[in-house]
């Protein structure tokens, strides 16, 4: 099975069964199957075959579930674009893939010398069955670009085996099936969006809602129509829900569970949202290069708060010391993971490919330890660890502390240049919305719950902190910005 023929057995086993849902439109199984034949044959008209990448800058919406497979049918590969990339970017990206179509909302102008087709201008009408599906495993799938947030974007290679591999991992670590209902909330030209919320809800028979652009007021009102059984965010998602007023109580009975993931989440934040929303936050640990998911806290096991769980069903874990050699159980390294998932490798640089993957092991950059059980807790960026004074700092237990105070909603620590120390503890807090930061306050939390070498030695006060495209907090931003606070000394 690949994902070029998934769509017709959806049709084949239940017609006229839910599918995939925007606000503007509901297609069963049976009118997903006709529309994405009718766009394999347009794409086909357009000169896409098999090996050529489509890319696709569009909103969240259902024509880009319809691209996908269409593209899929044909043996192509789709590289989805982020809307909010400048023109500069874009052609950047289009170029490094070779796209051979540009698939761009209505009204957007074509960059570039690749041909566009506005969306609206995808055909709809079927006609005949259109081009045969290409079935191989070994095809290109996706062309996902990192963030860029450590260096310049790289085109990740996945193939329909990494994605079979990933989304069947992602049912078996779910417990999702036919009945399931996902809301998708993450943008769809990132890996997670894409896997944990559209392909591997329709592999299991379930069915999917797109939802409008995040609000946090309004987000409640959306699961209470909908109906979802599970959906997928990032922390600062979950942290804005859980700092809205206490009075609001929303309608969460369908919701199983939601999936945690993109970057680490505080102890006290999934402990709180599960309290007040009635549903557990799952979280899980991944990254493009491993076709979005590495670990997860089972959904029906022990979940251990603060940690990222266990390795997904059929992928491998270890904790690798400087020497390159595993370190046992409680001692920090480098996390890398083997399984069928790991990317193929980065489109046209074997060198950076061959610098994170050796014997089908993929350095991932993260630190973190195990526990004795195998659970894994992520303490930071292998580039974000603190040198100070020769003592390895690392962030993630300064922020854990600081985001206990509930006055703060988010927080980041990072280091920052030093002559006498080499670098020193910096932290940047944002207020939960009604609150007012204390900056001594949050001083004198610091001295009671951490030794003295691990204390900020500023803490800024910001209305905002800064995210890179996927709700990520964007800490090489911070290193660049100047806070207007000044500088508190920690008296370490």
């Amino acid at each position: 099975m690949t994902f070029s023929t998934i769509i017709d057995r959806r049709a084949t086993d239940d017609p006229a069964g839910p599918a995939v849902a925007d606000s503007s439109q509901r297609l069963t199984n049976a009118e997903l199957l006709d529309l994405v034949r009718a766009g394999a044959a347009h794409l086909a008209e357009l000169g896409i075959g098999a090996g050529d990448v489509v890319a696709l800058k569009l909103t969240n919406r259902v024509e880009f579930v319809v691209l996908l497979f269409a593209a899929w049918r044909l043996g192509a590969t789709i590289t989805p674009v982020n809307p909010a990339l400048t023109d500069p970017e874009v052609a950047r990206q289009l170029d490094d893939s070779g796209a051979k179509l540009h698939v761009i909302e209505d009204g957007a102008h074509p960059i570039g010398e690749v041909p566009a087709l506005s969306v609206s201008d995808l055909r709809r009408e079927p006609g005949q069955d259109g081009p045969a599906p290409v079935v191989d495993s070994a095809l290109l799938a996706l062309l996902i670009y990192t963030s860029g947030t450590t260096g310049v974007p790289k085109g990740v290679m996945l193939d329909h085996a990494n994605l079979e591999a990933m989304t069947a991992m992602g049912r078996d670590a779910l417990e999702v099936g036919p009945e399931d209902r996902c809301l998708l909330i993450l943008p769809l030209f990132h890996v997670n969006g894409i896997v944990v919320s559209i392909l591997t809800p329709l592999l299991v028979g379930a069915s999917v809602v797109i939802a409008d652009r995040f609000n946090p007021h309004t987000f409640f009102d959306t699961v209470a129509k909908e109906r979802p059984t599970f959906f997928s965010a990032v922390p600062t998602i979950y942290s804005m829900l859980a700092a809205l007023p206490e009075d609001v109580r929303p309608d969460t009975s369908s919701v199983r569970f939601a999936v945690c993931g993109a970057a680490p989440a505080s102890a006290d934040l999934l402990a709180r949202f599960e309290a007040r929303f009635g549903f557990p936050l799952i979280e899980g640990y991944g990254l493009s290069e491993a076709t979005c998911g590495s670990t997860i806290n089972p959904v029906g096991g022990v979940r251990k708060a603060g940690t990222v769980g266990l390795p997904f069903p059929g992928q491998e874990l270890r904790i690798l010391g400087a020497d390159g050699k595993p370190v046992p159980p409680g001692e920090n390294g480098e996390v890398s993971v083997r399984g069928a998932n790991v990317m193929r490798g980065y489109l046209g640089r074997p060198d950076d490919t061959a610098a994170v993957i050796s014997d089908g092991w993929l350095s991932t950059g993260d630190l973190g330890h195990v526990d004795e059980d195998g659970y894994l807790t992520i303490v930071g960026r292998s580039k974000e660890m603190i040198i100070r004074g020769g003592e390895n700092i690392y962030p993630k237990e300064i922020e854990d502390v600081l985001a206990g105070d509930p006055t703060v909603l988010e927080v980041a620590v990072i280091g920052l240049p030093d002559e006498k120390w080499g670098e020193v503890v910096v932290a940047f807090v944002q207020a939960r919305p009604g609150a007012t930061i204390d900056v001594k306050a949050l001083m004198a939390r610091c001295r009671e719950q951490l030794s003295g070498y691990k204390r900020p030695t500023a803490i800024h006060a910001l209305d905002a902190l800064p995210k890179n495209t996927v709700g990520k907090l964007d800490k090489r931003a911070l290193r660049n910005q100047r806070a207007s606070d000044a500088p508190v000394d920690s008296s370490v």
